[in-house]
């Protein structure tokens, strides 16, 4: 299953591993809403999730990990980005 990135909760910081909760929406139309453990695992389990840009560009959500934590984060041609950050808060 493939989904869209829509929303960002963070708690506790700025950054990627302050994710605390996603919201998604898949082609189909369905709706979403996960903590950032369970969005770790979807991708994990051969799932995929991206986020498009007022453009339409799209960046893919890859697992990053710091060797303790696990979270998700965008990948766009060989560079870690901050797309995931920039969705809107709920």
């Amino acid at each position: 299953m493939t989904v869209r990135f829509t929303h960002v909760r963070l708690v506790g910081g700025v950054h990627h591993h302050h994710i605390a909760r996603l919201r998604a929406v898949s082609d189909g139309g369905q709706t979403f809403d996960d903590t950032r453990e369970a969005w770790v695992a979807f991708v994990e389990s051969n799932n995929s999730g991206y986020v498009q840009d007022a453009y339409g560009n799209t960046a893919w959500v890859a697992v990053h990990t710091n060797g303790f934590t696990k979270w998700l984060q965008t990948y766009a041609d060989g560079v870690w980005t901050d797309n995931l950050l920039a969705l809107p808060r709920y």
